[in-house]
């Protein structure tokens, strides 16, 4: 009999799978401890809107009918909220998956992708899976060097991703230098604009992608639901562009993709704009105590405008994640990142943040 390994794909074997980490029930059980601090996948640790909880419980009864395809009353709410056309929005699970409906729609074998190096993992993957060719431009003191991924264009490119702010690193691009590195994307180029982290930010300097799009540009904003409304269990996001580029979008798009869950938690998510105001303020104050902690300690660490802190340990990341392990709290390594004295820890409850911290003076010791 053929192995499968003959017939797959050549370019599914390069695919390095994505690992998401051990989850808290694993840890448990394989550690025999009754709790677990998680600060490894960037979640809010508020939780959901009331609103959205709400909603969630009325809808449980319908959901043995198929969800709309159209993600219809929530495309319109996002197009009033942000006074776009509602034919410009495109609703996906998670933004993860508007990701995987560029590649699938613009990525021909061959053509070139360009990202920061560390990427978010969905860019690689996606570039991979359409026989792309990724262009990894290494980032410059943990900031994106657009300089760098302007001049790697070329008659090739056809995809630019820009995470903003930046996962691993938090840090973001400012509008004027979004602004003069757009000045030189040509036309036939789109720039995917991930903005996972938002709301998080404070910085007044940043570079939104939205004007980018109002203008017509060929650039897309991409969104979620899972980070600053908590909603990361019901995988949903969106993406903002010009209606020609949606409409390219929405012939690569799976016929009810998104959850009628997820649709309606969404929906009351975002008419409840205090959770993002709770979500933004627990970050402010999280990572403030967190960075007095590391100053304290002498460690480095990258200040961020997401809900995560990137901070050099000076020891092996792995070492470092399985001493925290057994005490009951989990980060992510930054050896995945190509940083390996690093961790990412996202910012949690002050409760978590102190279980943190007394965790890591005690491996540090």
């Amino acid at each position: 009999m053929i192995a499968i390994s003959d017939i797959v794909r050549p370019s599914i074997k390069q695919i390095k799978p994505y690992s998401p980490g051990k989850s808290s029930q694993e840890v448990m059980a394989e550690l025999g401890i009754e709790e677990v601090t998680k600060l490894a996948s960037n979640e809010n640790p508020l939780g959901p809107s009331p609103k959205a909880i709400a909603a969630m419980q009325q809808a449980a009864a319908e959901v043995y009918v198929y969800p709309d395809p159209q993600c219809c009353d929530l495309t319109e709410a996002l197009a009033v909220h942000w006074q776009v056309d509602p034919e410009g929005i495109v609703v996906g699970r998670g933004s993860d998956e508007i990701i995987h409906m560029l590649g699938l729609a613009f990525v021909n074998p061959g053509e070139e992708v360009i990202y920061s190096d560390p990427p978010f993992a969905l860019y690689p993957f996606t570039t991979t899976i359409m026989d792309g060719k990724s262009v990894r431009i290494p980032h410059k003191d943990f900031v994106h060097d657009l300089s760098a991924m302007a001049a790697a264009i070329t008659g090739k490119t056809k995809l630019i991703f820009i995470s903003n702010p930046y996962n691993p690193t938090g840090t973001i691009v400012t509008a004027d230098e979004v602004a003069g590195f757009m000045a030189q994307v040509p036309d036939n180029v789109i720039v995917a604009f991930d903005e996972a982290y938002i709301e998080y930010v404070d910085d007044p300097n940043y570079g939104e992608g939205l004007p980018f799009v109002r203008e017509g540009r060929n650039a897309i904003v991409l969104r979620t639901f899972s980070k600053a409304y908590g909603l990361a269990g019901l995988r949903i996001g969106y993406g903002i562009a010009p209606p020609e580029l949606v409409a390219a979008l929405k012939q690569v798009r799976e016929p009810f993709n998104v959850a009628g869950m997820a649709q309606v938690a969404a929906l009351a998510s975002l008419q409840d704009p205090a959770q993002v105001a709770r979500s933004f303020r627990l970050v402010q104050e999280g990572k403030q105590y967190l960075y007095g902690e590391f100053d304290e300690m002498g460690l480095a660490y990258v200040p961020t405008q997401a809900n995560f802190i990137l901070v050099d340990i000076g020891i092996d990341s792995q070492e470092c994640f399985d001493s925290l392990m057994r005490c009951g709290v989990t980060v992510r390594t930054g050896d995945i990142f190509g940083l390996p004295t690093h961790i990412r820890v996202t910012i949690g409850t002050r409760e978590q943040n102190q279980q943190f911290i007394s965790a890591l003076r005690e491996v540090l010791v």
